[in-house]
């Protein structure tokens, strides 16, 4: 036990170092966001001073007596510099709004693009609903960061120190006071933090878990209702949105306690100032009353910028959390440097090679591939039989980009697969796979999601070379008849349909099909492995499939076990 604690310990410790060298990178990268902000909060501070002494000036008139009427000169020039603040907040905040949205947008692109760039391996190690949650909701808790917590960082220590010269060139012994307060605030902000920091961290996870479990559910509620399990899937429910509650309720408090802290710190320093000036008073020692108020009337601005800080310094514990989630994304698979310069293949007839290439998911279980060749002729069709976790779905996820082998070389045209421009090879290949991924759309939005400038007579001919007019024609608005997420509203063979109209329609050189009858009825697979045979002419055609799908093609079958080649067959169509 104590062996897994120092493990998990010291996982802890290097996930909040990455964390932390992860914001101070993308501190550096906002930093031209932050400036205006710091710019116009600090002449904001500088027009408050300004303000203060204009009220200083009206009330010691008032207080002396000595002049009737009221002062304009003073009373107009608070009124300038409340107009002129005003306008440097409204500026500010704006500033702060694009900072924050210009962050977001470059965090979710980074995200979003080392997500798509690993492919379906960004989701082994990943719950979908914590990836949803890290692009949308931890990326979203960065807001702050950027648009309150850096430029704060920077006016938290100008703006004291601004009011404090300002207070010093009056009354020195005021000035110390004040700087002696706005000492004590950062001591009373790293004990609740360290409590805040850790409640922070709870309240995310408890949200991811919240979140995962939802999704699921939802995902598998017709197998909870038939199980009769909706009342204890509920319950379950309940107790963690009760546990996201409990753990947003203790960062509340953690930050109530901050902020009491900065509240007791200016009641401190107001108290000592008003002392030092009322023994004034009384020993005859203050000649000049607008001293006394221009420095207790700044010195709710001089803790203006602390309390900013304060209340942002939340932001930065949320964004701590955050980003232990956004550092920990899967990262692309390291790409070896081309031999060469990077290509294009742009040929109809492609030639596959596999030289030797090895593989590993998980160092655990062996390798995926083990020293794999063969060899692809243009426009051949060629079978990968085998079991289950022979490596046949490994070999697609090489051609399609997903991963790059750990060693051996896999080429296209004599071109290496490292070499090729990603957006050619996803242009050279079509892929179907056993459970096609419908979206929320029409049938006819699903099909023209393979080419998005396709017209409606291309779309229509893909859909009835896929035989997806043999059931359309049947529903209420034929192509543009509406189907839920999953393709819910069609059959297993009706979607596979769809995906194969979406292949006809992109018109690739290769084509990849991952099990592609699997789950099919008999007279059903038999129909869509006659539109795939029709899909496959005149195209390089790489198919794993069990051995009753394999049959449906002529060519070459490659028998697989364990990563390995063990033998080839040569027939026709049976």
């Amino acid at each position: 036990m104590p062996y897994f604690r120092d493990m998990a310990q010291r996982e802890t410790s290097e996930s909040h170092s990455r964390a932390r060298a992860w914001l101070r990178a993308q501190a550096r990268l906002g930093r031209a966001g932050s400036l205006p902000i710091f710019t116009y909060g600090l002449a904001g501070t500088l027009l408050a001073v300004a303000q203060a002494m204009s009220v200083a000036l009206v009330l010691d008139r008032a207080l002396r007596g000595d002049a009737p009427g009221l002062p304009i000169f003073p009373l107009a020039l608070f009124a300038l510099f409340g107009v002129l603040r005003a306008g440097c907040m409204v500026l500010a905040d704006r500033a702060a709004f694009d900072a924050g949205a210009t962050a977001r947008r470059r965090l979710r692109h980074d995200a979003m693009s080392r997500l798509l760039n690993r492919g379906p391996a960004a989701l082994r190690k990943n719950h979908s609903a914590d990836l949803a949650g890290i692009v949308v909701d931890r990326i979203e808790a960065l807001d702050g960061f950027f648009s309150r917590y850096t430029p704060a960082t920077l006016l938290a220590i100008a703006g004291p120190v601004l009011i404090a010269f300002a207070v010093a060139l009056v009354d020195p012994v005021a000035a110390l006071i004040l700087a002696g307060s706005g000492l004590l605030v950062p001591i009373a902000m790293a004990a609740s933090g360290i409590g805040a920091a850790a409640a922070t961290r709870g309240q995310f996870v408890a949200m991811s878990r919240l979140q995962a479990r939802f999704l699921d559910r939802i995902r598998g509620i017709a197998t909870i209702v038939l199980y009769n399990r909706a009342e204890d899937e509920a319950r379950a429910l309940a107790a963690s949105a009760d546990e996201l509650r409990v753990r947003t309720m203790r960062v509340l408090r953690v930050a109530f306690l901050s902020s009491a802290a900065l509240d007791l710190t200016m009641a401190f320093s107001l108290v000592m100032l008003a002392l030092r000036f009322g023994i004034s008073v009384l020993d005859h020692r203050l000649a000049n009353p607008a001293i006394a108020i221009f420095v207790l009337l700044v010195v709710p601005e001089f803790f203006a910028p602390i309390r900013a800080f304060s209340a942002a310094y939340q932001d930065r514990l949320h964004a701590t959390a955050a980003a232990e989630a956004l550092a920990g994304l899967p990262e692309p698979e390291p790409l070896p440097a081309p031999a060469g310069p990077i290509r294009d293949v742009s040929a109809r007839a492609l030639a596959i090679a596999f030289e030797d290439v090895c593989l590993t998911w998980d160092p655990a279980r062996g390798r995926a591939l083990d020293h794999l060749s063969f060899r692809v002729a243009p426009g051949e069709t060629v079978v990968l039989a085998g079991p289950s976790g022979a490596g046949k779905s490994s070999i697609l996820e090489i051609l399609l980009g997903f991963v790059r082998p750990d060693s051996g070389r896999v080429t296209i045209n004599g071109a290496d697969i490292a070499d090729i421009v990603p957006h050619a090879l996803s242009g050279l290949t079509a892929w179907v796979g056993q459970r096609p991924m419908l979206f929320a759309a029409s049938i006819r939005d699903n099909i023209q999601f393979a080419r998005p400038d396709a017209t409606d007579a291309e779309i229509a001919t893909a859909a009835r070379l896929a035989r997806v007019e043999d059931f359309a024609a049947d529903l209420p608005a034929g192509l543009d008849t509406p189907i839920g997420e999953g393709g819910f509203g069609l059959s297993g063979g009706q979607a596979q349909r769809v995906a194969i109209a979406r292949a006809f329609l992109k018109n690739a050189a290769l084509l990849l099909l991952d099990e592609p009858t699997a789950h099919l009825d008999p007279s059903t697979e038999q129909e869509v492995l006659d539109s795939l045979r029709r899909l496959a002419i005149g195209r390089t055609v790489v198919i794993a499939s069990h051995a009753a799908a394999a049959h449906a093609f002529a060519g070459r079958r490659l028998d697989i076990r364990d990563g390995r080649m063990v033998s080839v067959h040569v027939r026709g169509v049976a």
